[in-house]
């Protein structure tokens, strides 16, 4: 099973089991890990934000207007920033590394 790596924004690393067709986001609520998600993965906001590590970056699908649209909207965002949501693990992402911001910032709470 391929496996994804997190940093927590303090430098803690989680290597985790990382299933075949599940979202980056995904995978991290499945091990408590604390990307928020507030709009469960519809394209809505940007709290699912994290930082690709440079050298897995290239092996990610482009990413879509809408989704260029919402990282628009994240906090600290980078040249490698993705959407987790949209990251969807394939074989070829096996040892995947992403890095979670600091902050995020949720426009949906009013």
């Amino acid at each position: 099973m391929p496996r994804i790596t997190f940093i927590d924004p303090d430098g803690t690393l989680h290597d985790v089991d990382a299933p075949v067709g599940l979202s980056v986001m995904e995978i991290a609520h499945r091990n408590r890990i604390a990307i928020e998600g507030a709009c469960e993965g519809s394209l809505a906001c940007s709290t699912c934000h994290v930082v690709v590590d440079p050298e897995d970056y290239e092996r990610l699908s482009e990413p879509t207007e809408d989704e260029e649209d919402m990282l628009d909207l994240a906090f600290g965002l980078t040249h490698t920033s993705r959407l987790s949501c949209q990251i969807k693990m394939t074989e070829e992402l096996d040892g995947l590394t992403v890095s979670l911001p600091a902050a995020t910032r949720n426009m949906m709470i009013k």
